[in-house]
């Protein structure tokens, strides 16, 4: 049974997704008066889980205005098809280098199945819907869009992927940056802090791009940023400084390493140390759940920027 929306700021909810395990994917209903949005929408599995959501919240479907992916890659933008059929008056906003691909994923699905192959893309992502061109609009960086009474503002972010916008809510409080402002997972908190890193997963990783993207998110003057993976954070200075030192350690780890697999432990390495040297109190294997599968995809990233750099 799909878990209960969880308030994450003034008339916004988080809505775990469902993908792989639970408090790893974030969907975010947010609302003003009458008017729905929704940013990022998980799988195809997903949509069920979103439609529940809606009804728990008791918002119409016809009261959704919009659909707001933060970037295509598939754990974000993958229910997108599936839900935009199931809601009649809302419009998919989007990154304009994604906005071909949400109306026709044949190329997104064919470039994910090269990487995890049929059988693996099916059981992780199952069916990818096209969406009627007609409905979908593609951002201008700092176009802003009006929800109801709140001002939203669209700032393209690159670094993680070259499709990214990330959505500043100029009226609440903080920005939804998809993936461009790292990882935060509950679990590795320390001392009530959240701990965070980049999220580099192929194949757009571009370092400086990243950086740069996070000193814009800074910029906003915004303290809070709800990421997809995974939800609320907040001391959006604090967590950037952190970023910022993982990212470069990263790259220099990548040009030590001799393949991506003993890039991959550098990575898990390296992050497990983090989290010693802040004390975290849970021994290592308890952390490892929360830490593999991101190593392992950030190797991935960051060996494919290596090969493109050079």
């Amino acid at each position: 049974m799909p878990s209960a929306p969880t308030r994450v700021g003034p008339d916004l909810w988080a809505v775990d997704s469902g993908y792989l395990r639970p408090g790893l994917d974030a969907i975010h209903i947010l609302q003003s008066g009458d008017h729905t949005a929704i940013i990022d929408t998980g799988t195809h599995a997903s949509v069920p889980v979103t439609l529940a959501a809606l009804d728990t919240l008791g918002i119409p479907r016809d009261q959704v205005d919009c659909v707001l992916l933060t970037h295509i890659h598939l754990d974000h933008a993958g229910g997108a098809g599936g839900l935009m059929q199931e809601l009649p008056a809302a419009r998919l906003v989007v990154h304009p280098r994604g906005a071909r691909h949400m109306a026709d994923p044949s190329r997104l699905v064919a470039g994910s199945i090269a990487v995890y192959g049929e059988a693996t893309f099916r059981q992780l992502y199952g069916q990818v819907l096209a969406i009627d061109a007609a409905r979908i609009h593609a951002t201008e960086d700092n176009e802003r869009l009006q929800l109801g009474d709140r001002a939203l503002r669209f700032l393209h972010t690159p670094g993680h992927a070259k499709h990214h916008h990330c959505i500043e809510d100029i009226d609440g409080e903080g920005v939804f940056t998809g993936d461009t402002f790292g990882i935060a997972f509950p679990e590795l908190r320390v001392a009530g802090r959240s701990f965070i890193f980049p999220t580099t997963s192929p194949v757009h990783f571009d370092p400086a791009a990243a950086h740069a993207s996070i000193d814009r998110i800074v910029a906003t003057g915004q303290d809070v940023a709800w990421l997809t993976h995974y939800s609320r954070v907040e001391g959006l200075a604090d967590l950037a400084d952190q970023l910022h030192a993982h990212l470069d350690a990263f790259v220099r780890l990548t040009a030590e390493s001799l393949s991506v697999d003993a890039l991959e432990s550098a990575v898990l390495g390296h992050l497990q140390q983090s989290l010693d040297a802040l004390g975290h109190p849970a021994p290592r294997s308890e952390r490892a759940p929360f830490l593999e599968l991101d190593a392992r995809l950030n190797a991935q990233g960051l060996w494919h920027w290596r090969t493109a750099h050079r």
